[in-house]
């Protein structure tokens, strides 16, 4: 128990590790929300777009920066953070008195662990909240305001008609995503405002030429009452246009969990694979053991360089294992993908390779 116990030593490194990857984390974020702004400064004057717009649009969406960016911040700066102790010999000084590689590593990465809490409670509550709301920023930018999504959905106008649909989905269809529309309703208006007809249909898409709706309940009003008939499927003609909403839909690994669970659980209740959702929603779930995995992994280039190398050296390092890594879990995602390996094996994986190579070499190097 004593070993496990925090010590002065624990503190001076992790305090050391912190400061270096906030200030690493900073300046990623602040670097890409920049990238992004200036793409942004381009939409002024499209229909409405203005410079405030644009401002809202950087600082709703700089929650997800900063989950996305949490990452490669922990690994370059727990790399910057140990490489500066090396730099001043304390890092000599603490392996003399007898503390081993290991509990200098898992000081760095306690670090990054009690982080990761509050970086996961930002993923799940204000990242997708703001990547909702910029999502019906660029619904009526790219729609000319006539469509927008709320609380309650999504909502279009197609000239006396206003469409509300209570999700979308993307699904693959061919080896290509396309958008499916769940618990639509369509409100067909008269000229003096008032409601002539009430659609419904269970799921709403699009064939390449018109909307397709299955499982619809149509009910129209007149001066005789209302009249009410079904139908188990039916084309609709609309300029609702399918690419704009499949370009402003949120992506899944921009969803919360529970609603990339919720997601999953439709399409498999109707048979059909969750797909991309059960790709996000392990990559998600597994996201802070793979940070932690990866930092853990990164630590002994710190160690390597007591004798040699320098700050430019450790970043280089850190970067090029960010990117590796990064490529490593695409490719085998999409390698499970395309041979049916189930998602959580394929996200889980690269982790496991990763900290079998760390366990390998901290027994090594006691």
């Amino acid at each position: 128990m004593s070993a496990m116990r925090i010590k002065r030593v624990d503190w001076l490194v992790g305090i050391t590790v912190l400061s270096s990857l906030l200030m690493v984390w900073l300046v990623l974020t602040g670097f890409d929300a920049v990238l992004h702004f200036l793409q942004q400064l381009g939409n002024i004057g499209k229909n409405g777009y203005t410079l405030t717009n644009a401002i809202v649009y950087i600082l709703v969406t700089t929650p997800r920066r900063l989950y996305e960016m949490f990452g490669n911040a922990a690994l370059i700066g727990g790399l910057l953070g140990l490489g500066g102790l090396a730099a001043t010999g304390e890092l000599t000084a603490l392996r003399a008195t007898g503390m081993s590689k290991l509990r200098i590593a898992t000081s760095a990465v306690g670090v990054v662990a009690v982080l990761m809490v509050g970086v996961v409670v930002l993923g799940e509550t204000a990242a997708p909240w703001g990547d909702q709301q910029a999502q019906t920023m660029d619904l009526r930018l790219k729609s000319s305001g006539s469509i927008g999504s709320t609380s309650s959905g999504l909502w279009a106008r197609d000239g006396d008609r206003f469409i509300n649909a209570k999700s979308s989905l993307l699904r693959q269809v061919n080896g290509h995503d396309a958008i499916q529309l769940a618990d639509v309703r369509v409100f067909t208006l008269t000229p003096d405002g008032q409601l002539s007809r009430f659609d419904w249909a269970k799921t709403a898409e699009h064939n390449g030429k018109q909307w397709v709706f299955d499982q619809v309940r149509s009910t129209t009003l007149d001066e005789n009452g209302t009249h009410t008939t079904t139908a188990a499927n039916e084309h609709w003609e609309s300029r609702l246009d399918p690419n704009v909403l499949e370009q402003s839909l949120i992506q899944p690994q921009y969803l919360a969990m529970r609603d990339l669970r919720r997601n999953m659980l439709y399409l498999e209740t109707n048979g059909e694979s969750p797909g991309v959702y059960a790709v996000a929603f392990w990559g998600r779930a597994l996201y802070p053991l793979n940070v932690l995995v990866l930092v853990l992994c990164a630590m002994p280039f710190a160690f390597g360089a007591l004798r040699s190398g320098g700050l430019g050296k450790r970043m280089f390092i850190g970067m090029l294992l960010a990117i590796g890594w990064y490529f490593l879990q695409k490719a085998m995602v999409s390698f499970g993908t395309v041979y049916g390996i189930p998602p959580l094996a394929a996200n889980l994986l690269p982790a496991m390779v990763l900290a079998l190579a760390a366990w390998l070499y901290f027994r090594k190097h006691a």
